[in-house]
């Protein structure tokens, strides 16, 4: 008789390569065969060169940079993979692209966030596995199952192994309002008191410190947020809570590097002690400073996706 996860198989798009490799090693597993190839016009071509009919199938692609590439790759090798019969289709995507539109901020501006999740349901996929989604309403946008693996568990087992980790010494803080549960669940992890930075946002990609509500003064800050985009609002609040603040050193943790822009040089230059990132998104070598530390998401993703092929539960994850 067969075991149960032999019926499984994982195939990758272009997006992460590396992560989709950790992950087989993981589950003890090989790579599914396929190949996402352009034809000359750029019209993207999937061929899925072994058979899925009856097996459990998991598609693990980040919808990162290029955004739209790597979105449209998945929605072609869900429908592949569905017109070859596989019993069941996860689409697995560590950074949820588009997540940031999630709501009507001026009038006539879209929803990006549900078109994307309804062309993900359309194209065929039966559930979603994500890692740290921009706001947790995005779950919501979905009419099939969601699984949402946070970060909190891995930072802080991490933070608490390498920062020579005294819970007095350190004080989680928020980078604004919408991180503040985030901000929340890893000072309640690491038994820390907890700080908001308040902020202003005149324009895209442009924010500015009003006030510091907590305190900070004589402190190891560790800064939390799930995505370091053009790194203004992390490099702003990290002068601000030395400089205003007087705090003593400040740690970046964040699940996704997107990286754009001049991010890299603002955080070089920048106080921050250390950013950690996690490989949810591609780094490349040029753009990896010593202040960056990368943690291999892939034993919590595969832990996640044995679950989902096992069917037990993924929420107990987020208690462990």
């Amino acid at each position: 008789m067969k075991h149960k996860t032999e019926n499984m198989k994982i195939f990758a798009g272009n997006s992460n390569p590396s992560l989709v490799k950790d992950i087989a090693l993981e589950l003890g597993c090989e790579v599914g065969k396929s190949e996402v190839t352009r034809f000359s016009d750029g019209e993207i071509n999937v061929s899925i060169q072994e058979s899925v009919r009856g097996s459990d199938c998991f598609i693990i692609q980040s919808t990162s940079k290029p955004v739209n590439e790597n979105l449209v790759e998945l929605l072609i090798m869900i429908d592949a993979i569905k017109r070859a019969s596989a019993s069941r289709i996860t689409a697995v995507i560590p950074y949820f692209g588009y997540a940031r539109q999630d709501r009507k901020a001026r009038p006539r501006d879209p929803i990006s966030a549900k078109l994307v999740s309804d062309l993900i349901t359309a194209a065929g996929a039966n559930r979603i596995l994500t890692m740290e989604l921009h706001t947790l309403q995005i779950q919501g946008f979905f009419n099939i199952p969601v699984d949402h693996i946070i970060a909190a568990p891995l930072f802080t087992s991490f933070i608490k192994e390498t920062e020579g980790f005294n819970p007095e010494e350190f004080t989680v803080l928020a980078p604004d309002l919408g991180s503040i549960s985030r901000a929340r669940q890893f000072a309640t992890r690491l038994s820390c008191p907890l700080a908001l930075v308040d902020k202003r946002r005149p324009k895209a990609n442009v924010s500015e410190v009003v006030n510091i509500i907590g305190d900070v003064r004589g402190k190891k800050v560790i800064l939390v947020d799930d995505i370091i985009d053009t790194a203004g609002t992390i490099c702003n609040a990290a002068e601000a809570i030395i400089e205003k603040g007087g705090a003593k050193e400040v740690f970046v943790y964040t699940t996704h590097g997107v990286l754009s822009g001049k991010a890299v040089e603002r955080l070089k230059s920048s106080p921050i002690k250390k950013v950690v990132f996690m490989n949810t998104i591609p780094i490349p070598e040029e753009k990896i400073i010593d202040k960056f530390t990368i943690l291999n998401v892939a034993p919590v993703i595969s832990e996640a996706i044995k679950r989902i092929h096992l069917d037990t539960p993924v929420s107990t994850m987020i208690l462990e």
